[in-house]
């Protein structure tokens, strides 16, 4: 019973850490690039969610606002600080010859120096002190299954998860924007040509992986303590769930966030001490037997 409580709760974990590598999977799908301010930027929906609810907002509404904001956010941090980074990396061929080496590091520079800034702002406005987001009786509510109880939180986020990955996925393949992405992450040249604005295209594409993030971070907020610098470890199991399943694979992504999970829970059933190293060591083992993830995919679709 111990070992089937450990699997049920494992999956449930990975619902928790496929939602928040959704958006770091489409940014890469999209536009090859590694945000490392994904963790820090979850945080702050984390902290921004708290500060709408104990202003008096419930917390459907105030999932309602941050989500939108985020977008918005993400729109804006894409065309003001990513494009002119990626812009480097996407110019003429003589230009990416001449300096290649720091065109390719300039969008990851950029988004690690918007993770320290935002971890610093954080810690001087919220302190270090750990923080939650207040959910009232959904954190010890219970669904029976089976012989086992599930937590009716953590399997919200599962649903969630896998409905938001749904979703992006028939949004990527089924529209004209989604279309658009998936274009500019073949040949943004090439989009160019028939009318596709890479840099609008890619905007959208943030703000769309902003929006899944914050979502990802309200989640992580009701279900644990988090910190200013919460975000190092969001960013690292975001990543190794992103690895495991695929680079730029969103069905990938969900079933690395269940891996992961699984990983971890079964990893602490052996050894109380050892669910998280037990993780890391699921992830070296996926890098060195399939570096490609297991369902990899170069571009989402």
């Amino acid at each position: 019973m111990d070992w089937l409580n450990a699997g049920v709760q494992g999956v449930l974990l990975g619902g928790q850490y496929s939602l928040l590598a959704c958006g770091l999977s489409l940014i890469f799908g999209v536009m090859r690039i590694v945000n490392l301010a994904h963790g820090v930027l979850a945080v702050l929906a984390a902290y921004l969610s708290l500060v709408l609810v104990q202003q008096g907002l419930p917390l459907w509404l105030a999932v309602v606002v941050v989500v939108p904001v985020f977008a918005v956010l993400g729109y804006a941090v894409q065309r003001g600080l990513f494009n002119p980074a990626l812009a480097q990396v996407r110019g003429s061929d003589s230009a990416r010859q001449g300096s290649r080496g720091a065109g390719e590091l300039a969008p990851l520079l950029v988004s690690f120096g918007v993770a320290v800034a935002l971890t610093s702002l954080l810690q001087e406005v919220f302190s270090a002190d750990t923080r939650k987001i207040p959910t009232g009786d959904l954190a010890s509510a219970g669904v029976p299954l089976g012989p086992l109880s599930v937590g009716l939180l953590p399997l919200i986020t599962l649903v969630v998860a896998a409905a938001v990955i749904a979703a992006v996925q028939v949004f990527l393949a089924r529209t004209a924007t989604g279309r658009a992405m998936r274009a500019v992450a073949d040949d943004a040249g090439a989009a160019a040509m028939y009318g596709v604005d890479p840099r609008h295209t890619y905007a959208v594409a943030t703000a769309l992986a902003f929006a899944t993030l914050a979502l990802a971070g309200v989640f992580v907020g009701m279900s644990t303590q988090f910190s200013p610098g919460y975000g190092d470890l969001v960013l690292l199991f975001a990543f190794e769930a992103v690895i495991i399943g695929g680079l730029g694979s969103l069905w990938g992504t969900l079933l690395g966030g269940i891996v992961l999970g699984l990983a971890q829970t079964i990893g602490a059933q052996i050894d109380p001490q050892s669910g998280v190293l037990a993780g890391h060591l699921v992830f070296l083992a996926v890098l060195v037997v399939r570096p490609g993830g297991l369902l990899p995919r170069s571009v989402p679709a």
